[in-house]
C-alpha cells in the first residue's frame, strides 16, 4: 500500500528555497504565502526579514521624489489623480530649476542617497527632456546625490539620452499583473512599458520597477505580478498600496487590509530575495505606524521619505527616527555608486 505523501508547510519550503538556498519562490508558491492564514503572519513577517538580512544585509536605501512636472496626463490610469481625463483635483503645473534644486538638497539633508524626477506625461516630449537635462545639471552642481527618472514610456532615442545624463536609475512600474493590466488602464499596454523597462535594462542603466497592490486584482493575480517582476529581475520594487483618490475611477475601492498588505510584503520579498524592496505610496492609510514598523522587519529594505507625487507621506523624520529604533543603518551614498 503506497502512502500518501507528506505535505509540507510552504514556510518550510521557503525556509530551505529561498533563506538556504537564495531561490525565490514561483507564481503558485507565492500564492500559497498569500493564502496564509493571518494566525502565521508572525511566522511569515520573521522569514522574509530573515531573507531580506541574509540576501540584501541590514542596510536601509532612503529615496525623496519630486515631481518636475504634475498634472494634466493624457493616460486613464484609474488609480492615479494626475490624469487629465477624470474630475480630480490636481492641475496642470510645472516647477522651476531653482526648486528642484531645492528639493534635491532638502531631500539629501535627509540622508537619502536617491532623488527621483517625476513627470506625469505618457512619454516625454522635447520640452520635458530639455528641463530635465537642466534639472539634473544644476542639481549635480550642488548636490551629492543619485538622480533617478521616471518620465514614462520612452523612445531608444530618449533612453540613450537619459544614460548620457548620468540618470542612474530608471523606474517605470508595471502597476498590476499583466491580466489585470486592461482593467487599470487602457490608453496604452501591459507590452508598451515592458519594451521600455527592456531598453532601460540593456542600456545598463538600473531598473526599478513595481506597482499597486488593492486594486481589484485577485491573490492569484497579486502572486503572478510578483512572478512578472521576478522575471524582469529588477533592481528595486517600489511597493504602492492603493490610496483611493477623489474623482479616479478607482476612487470608491476599499483600503486594502493591513494583514493583507503585509503578507504581500512578505510574499513579495520571498519572490525576490535580493530586490531592493521599498515602501512607497499608500503605506500610511493602510499600514499606520505599527504596519510600517512590521513592514521594515517584514522584508522592506528601502523607503521614500517625505511626501509622495499627489498624497502626503510619513515626516522624513519620522522614517529616520523608526530607523535608528530599529537599528538599521541607511545606506551611504559612496556604498551605491
Amino acid at each position: 500500500m503506497t502512502q500518501a505523501p507528506v505535505r509540507t508547510d510552504i514556510l518550510d519550503v521557503a525556509r530551505e528555497q529561498v533563506l538556504e538556498r537564495g531561490e525565490g519562490l514561483d507564481k503558485e508558491q507565492t500564492l500559497q504565502i498569500l493564502q496564509l492564514p493571518d494566525e502565521k503572519l508572525t511566522d511569515l513577517l520573521q522569514l522574509a526579514h530573515d531573507v531580506r538580512m541574509k540576501h540584501c544585509g541590514p542596510e536601509v536605501e532612503v529615496e525623496g521624489i519630486i515631481s518636475l512636472k504634475t498634472g494634466g496626463c493624457p493616460e486613464d490610469c484609474h488609480f492615479c489623480s494626475q490624469s487629465g481625463l477624470f474630475a480630480s483635483p490636481v492641475r496642470s503645473a510645472w516647477i522651476d530649476i531653482p526648486a528642484l534644486v531645492e528639493a534635491a538638497k532638502q531631500t539629501a539633508k535627509s540622508g537619502a542617497t536617491e532623488f527621483c524626477i517625476v513627470a506625469a506625461v505618457r512619454g516625454p516630449d522635447k520640452r520635458l527632456m530639455t528641463q530635465v537635462a537642466a534639472g539634473i545639471e544644476a542639481i549635480r552642481a550642488e548636490v551629492d546625490i543619485q538622480i533617478a527618472c521616471s518620465l514614462g514610456m520612452l523612445t531608444q532615442e530618449q533612453v540613450d539620452e537619459l544614460k548620457a545624463m548620468g540618470v542612474h536609475r530608471y523606474n517605470h512600474n508595471l502597476e498590476t499583473a499583466r491580466s489585470h493590466f486592461p482593467n487599470v488602464v487602457t490608453t496604452h499596454t501591459w507590452e508598451e512599458r515592458w519594451g521600455t523597462l527592456r531598453m532601460i535594462r540593456d542600456a545598463g542603466m538600473e531598473v526599478c520597477c513595481g506597482g499597486i497592490l488593492g486594486m481589484g486584482e485577485t491573490l492569484e493575480q497579486r502572486a503572478e505580478f510578483a512572478a512578472d517582476l521576478a522575471s524582469l529581475d529588477p533592481d528595486e520594487v517600489p511597493l504602492n498600496f492603493l490610496n483611493p483618490r477623489p474623482g479616479t475611477p478607482f476612487g470608491d475601492l476599499e483600503v486594502l487590509p493591513a494583514a493583507e498588505a503585509l503578507k504581500a510584503v512578505a510574499a513579495f520579498r520571498l519572490a525576490l530575495p535580493r530586490t531592493i524592496l521599498r515602501f512607497a505610496g499608500g503605506r500610511e492609510i493602510t499600514l499606520g505606524d505599527l504596519g510600517a514598523k512590521q513592514g521594515i522587519l517584514g522584508g522592506i529594505n528601502a523607503v521614500i521619505v517625505g511626501n509622495y507625487l499627489t498624497t502626503l507621506g510619513r515626516p522624513a523624520e519620522t522614517d529616520l527616527d523608526l530607523l535608528e529604533e530599529l537599528q538599521m543603518p541607511i545606506k551611504a551614498l559612496n556604498d551605491s555608486i
